[in-house]
């Protein structure tokens, strides 16, 4: 999130392999060559760096030369079906050396799938391959379990056994699912904080995480950490430094994930994993990045991030990226109680308006042509909600879906990188869900740095037309540092948007109770991150009702 402009012209639109909204027929042609031509150049420079077909590309390391920790980035778990969930462990006894440690050997890496945290009843197990293409991280798709079950696993290496995770699956696809609870993370900037929030996640009892974007930041983060201020140990000069390569982004995942209090978190619960822009770098558009580098070298850049994000999360095999390209867009169910349809609102979008400024919106940022999501993403959006059948619809995503006025004048300025800068393209999505008939819409959403709760207007400028859905952003975990609870513009955004019924700057995530009748949603801050430790609390709740939109408190 920034809100200072990029170099680049005002007028120019983002174009990605998967964006169909050009201008006309002859740019399109001409520029989709182009750009095909710079994907297949930066798929080029990875396809050479992936396992060969038999697992011959190098030699099998014995475990018993593995004699120190493998498992030093913890486990993790993510999108859980109804029969099916995704094991995820990344081998590095050395998690600050470019290879891990395991120079580029292969390692064979066995897992276990119980009913019991004792192993017990053992129900599935297994042997993978850790492969140094991949960084040693390790995918196992757990498929044929029971739904809407409580599972647990481990790795092993040699005598090396992992910490145990507890994952669970979903609901069977249709059935009368009575109740969700779910929780909404977004934003840890590594050097802003401690990670207290997911330390008290850990200990909530929550069916599913969702994290919306910025699990990592591209910048620099010193020997001391930040605002951790490390005093007992000195971070490499190898993190001191913009990520812009794939060993850079490897190194940086290494950080974060070698955080205890993420660790906790992943290990307690299963997440649903989506990015936002600082996973490869601020505020990018497509293809086209903030420092108005040529789409050559952006498109490497982001194949390097991509892949590197892959590597790094509980994420399937449909979601390895070919190239700079990677299908992170998806749809999961809980039952017949909850559509949940996950966007990718950075990878297809058209370049902001205005130079990503905030400005008022005008007839560049109005132009119908541009859009947040690509055709393709807001075409599979709007077909699986004409096809749903259930009860509540959440969109969790990135930048702020309603209307925020930065001004009390008029007319008012907005955030170009938000939705507000494409207006047309929200347009289109509530058209959508009208004519699908949703009526239980709800919006998770991240990037802010802030706690949101909105009233989603059928005309925003209107506070008294139809409430069509509810918004929630989670606010960070640490990017922003401490935060308050009434930052500097509070009086101006509660007054400019009578849609916004919350808004609060400290840090924390969002928990959501659904069930039949209602969702309640609660706010959890921390006071403070720049330290380690503090408690938690709640300090707003609303409830939504089916059928009936809009935020009431609880």
């Amino acid at each position: 999130m920034a809100l200072t402009g990029r170099q680049r012209p005002p007028s120019e639109h983002a174009f990605s392999p998967h964006d169909a909204v050009l201008r006309s027929a002859a740019p399109r042609l001409a520029r989709r060559r182009f750009l095909t031509v710079t994907a297949a150049a930066a798929m080029l420079a990875f396809s050479t760096n992936r396992p060969a077909r038999g697992a011959t590309a190098t030699r099998e390391r014995p475990a018993a030369r593995i004699t120190d920790n493998p498992f030093t980035l913890g486990v993790a778990s993510g999108d859980p079906l109804s029969d099916s969930v995704l094991l995820w462990t990344r081998l590095a006894p050395q998690p600050f050396a470019e290879d891990g440690g395991l120079g580029q050997e292969r390692v064979a890496v066995s897992w276990e799938v119980a009913l019991d945290e004792w192993f017990v009843i053992v129900e599935q197990e297994g042997t993978a391959t850790a492969h140094p293409e991949y960084a040693h991280s390790v995918h196992v798709d757990v498929k044929g379990l029971r739904s809407d079950s409580e599972y647990y696993y481990r790795f092993r290496v040699g005598t090396w056994i992992s910490p145990v995770g507890r994952t669970r699956t979903a609901p069977a696809p249709g059935s009368d699912t009575d109740s969700l609870r779910l929780a909404a993370v977004a934003c840890q900037a590594y050097q802003d904080g401690y990670y207290t929030a997911h330390r008290h996640l850990a200990q909530e009892d929550v069916d599913v995480v969702f994290f919306l974007g910025d699990y990592l930041y591209e910048y620099a983060v010193d020997s001391a950490g930040g605002a951790r201020r490390y005093t007992d140990r000195k971070l490499p000069d190898v993190f001191n430094r913009e990520a812009t390569t794939l060993a850079d982004y490897r190194l940086r995942y290494s950080l974060y994930k070698s955080d205890p209090d993420l660790q906790a978190a992943h290990a307690q619960h299963p997440f649903v994993v989506t990015w936002d822009d600082h996973e490869t770098e601020n505020n990018y558009a497509g293809a086209y990045d903030e420092k108005g580098s040529t789409p050559e070298d952006f498109l490497v850049r982001r194949a390097a991030a991509y892949r590197a994000y892959w590597e790094n999360q509980p994420l399937r095999a449909e979601q390895l990226p070919n190239g700079p390209d990677a299908r992170l867009y998806r749809r999961l169910a809980w039952g017949s109680l909850a559509q949940f349809d996950i966007l990718d609102t950075r990878q297809y979008r058209s370049d902001q308006a205005y130079s990503d400024r905030p400005h008022a919106p005008g007839t560049e940022s109005d132009d119908p042509a541009r859009t947040l999501t690509g055709a393709d993403q807001e075409r599979w959006l709007l077909d699986g909600w004409q096809k749903s059948d259930a009860l509540w619809h959440v969109l969790p995503q990135q930048v702020c879906f309603s209307q925020r006025k930065f001004d009390l004048t008029e007319p008012a300025r907005v955030s170009m990188d938000a939705w507000d800068g494409y207006r047309a393209s929200r347009d289109r999505v509530m058209a959508g869900a009208k004519a699908a008939g949703i009526s239980n819409l709800m919006v998770l959403t991240g990037d802010v740095h802030v706690g949101y709760a909105f009233d989603i207007k059928e005309n925003f400028d209107d506070p008294a037309s139809k409430t069509v859905g509810t918004e929630f952003t989670c606010t960070s975990v640490a990017s922003g540092g401490n935060g308050t609870a009434k930052p500097a513009e509070w009086d101006t955004y509660m007054k400019a948007n009578p849609h916004m019924k919350y808004f609060d700057g400290r840090r924390g995530y969002v928990r959501v109770d659904m069930d039949r009748e209602l969702s309640q949603v609660d706010f959890r801050t921390v006071p403070a991150i720049t330290t380690p430790g503090g408690a938690i609390s709640t300090t707003a709740s609303f409830v939504t009702e089916a059928g009936s939109p809009g935020l009431k408190s609880a």
